[in-house]
C-alpha cells in the first residue's frame, strides 16, 4: 500500500471498516460487474484473434464469487465482532479471512497468466484496453485492500503473532 492510500486511512477501528467497506467491498462489487460482462465481449468480439484472453471472464467470474463470500463473511460475521470490540475467539475468522485472502492470489495469477500480465496487444480495440486497464486498477485495489486488512485491521485484534 502506498503512503497516500495509508495516509487517507481512519485510525478508529470502526471508521477503518466504514472505510473498506466503501471504498473497497462497494467499489469491487462495482468493478466486477462491469469488467465480466466487458471481458464477456472482447473474447466474443475478438474470438478468432490469438492474443485474446480466452477464459478471462470466466476467471473474473470466478474471483467475484471468491470475493462475494469472503466480503460478506466479514460483513456479517467479522466486522460486527470487531465494532463490539473482538473478544476471545476473533483470531479464528480472522485466520480464515487470512486464507481466503491467499486464495484469492491463485485466481489474480491465471487473470494476470490469461492477460500477458494486462499487457494488451497493439492491435487491441478501445474496449480491450478498457478491459485490462479496470482489470488493472480491480488488481491494485485489491492488493491495498487486503493489506490493509492484513497490516492494519487485523493485527488489532490478533494477540501476539
Amino acid at each position: 500500500m502506498d503512503d497516500d492510500a495509508t495516509a487517507a486511512v481512519p485510525q478508529e477501528t470502526g471508521a477503518l471498516i466504514d472505510h473498506i467497506l466503501t471504498n473497497y467491498h462497494a467499489m469491487h462489487r462495482v468493478d466486477l460487474a462491469s469488467l465480466i460482462p466487458l471481458a464477456s465481449r472482447v473474447e466474443q468480439v475478438h474470438a478468432d484473434d490469438p492474443d485474446v484472453p480466452k477464459g478471462l471472464a470466466r476467471a473474473l467470474a470466478t474471483l467475484a464469487r471468491e470475493m462475494e463470500d469472503h466480503m460478506t463473511k466479514e460483513e456479517m460475521i467479522l466486522f460486527p465482532a470487531m465494532r463490539a470490540g473482538g473478544g476471545a475467539g476473533i483470531e479464528h475468522p480472522i485466520a480464515v479471512m487470512r486464507a481466503d485472502h491467499d486464495d484469492h492470489a491463485e485466481t489474480i495469477a491465471r487473470i494476470r497468466k490469461l492477460t500477458g500480465d494486462l499487457t494488451p496487444p497493439e492491435h487491441a480495440c478501445g474496449s480491450w484496453r478498457s478491459l485490462y486497464g479496470g482489470t488493472a486498477t480491480l488488481l491494485n485495489e485489491l492488493a491495498d485492500h487486503i493489506a490493509l486488512e492484513n497490516g492494519v485491521l487485523f493485527p488489532r485484534f490478533e494477540s501476539a503473532r
